[in-house]
């Protein structure tokens, strides 16, 4: 049986997360700032690997690193979460082939609902970025959990 501070570690997560669930969609689908206007935009897509990645490594100078930042980094970054989340809420879920398989289907989730919402584009490079993001999450989280097993052992 779990003591109190772990279920209350339990729930603080669960909370945590759905923060960063809301927090992503919003980013997703209704951030302005990003040009996520649902149904303001044609249905657009890429559909060929490393296209946008390369676009956007190509043109820094003239888009900005802002952009470029949002673009290629942010797509990672924002995932990485995803990756270190699955793992620590469900032990059933400690794989890393696993997470990333998540990962990518989340991401496919996303892309889909932004290509049918015309709130953003299809892009295969998300996904790419997205996923990696999630891999990237994942290995964080198991760097983490092998040093909490090592205090562990050390406070025995």
């Amino acid at each position: 049986m779990k003591n109190k501070s772990e279920k209350l570690i339990k729930v603080l997560a669960w909370i945590i997360f759905t923060i960063y669930i809301v927090m992503l969609f919003y980013f997703m689908f209704f951030s302005e700032r990003y040009g996520r206007t649902i149904g303001h935009r044609g249905y657009s897509y890429n559909l060929e690997p490393l296209k946008e990645i390369k676009r956007f490594w190509t043109y820094r100078n003239i888009l900005g690193a802002e952009s470029v930042f949002v673009n290629l980094a942010g797509n990672v970054a924002g995932f990485i979460p995803f990756g270190i989340m699955i793992p620590f809420l469900s032990k059933n879920r400690r794989n890393f082939f696993l997470v990333t398989i998540l990962t990518l289907e989340f991401s496919l989730l996303i892309e889909v609902m932004q290509l049918l919402t015309k709130a953003g584009s299809f892009d295969v490079d998300d996904l790419i970025l997205n996923t990696l993001g999630g891999s990237v999450g994942y290995i964080i989280f198991s760097i983490l959990n092998s040093l909490k097993k090592r205090w562990r052992k050390k406070d025995a």
